[in-house]
């Protein structure tokens, strides 16, 4: 198992996540964080740290979410780790009362 950030990232970048993780298994880029699942330790601290419900493990997404494994597999990849929290994205306030957080 691993956990998995899904589309609700995509334009807030909340890194809440990031300050409860005990491995640096995030990564960003412009957009939004990704998780590498062969750093992800699954302790599943980030999943509530995430105000906009972004992050689950991936037995628990959806059909239609599961592409966001091999999403986060790959993005991990190309983009440079983040151990430390970042500003949100402007108007991420708004992404978040649009998802209904």
């Amino acid at each position: 198992m691993t956990y998995v950030v899904t589309d609700n990232c995509r334009g807030c970048r909340y890194t809440e996540c990031v300050t409860v993780c005990p491995v640096e298994c995030f990564h960003v880029d412009d957009a939004m964080t990704y998780i590498d699942p062969e750093n992800c330790i699954d302790c599943g601290g980030c999943a509530p740290a995430c105000p906009v419900g972004a992050i689950e493990p991936d037995y628990r997404l959806a059909a239609d979410k599961k592409f966001w494994v091999d999403v986060n597999r790959k993005r991990a990849t190309e983009t440079p780790v983040i151990s430390a929290r970042l500003a949100p994205l402007p108007g991420a306030d708004q992404r978040r009362q649009a998802l209904g957080r």
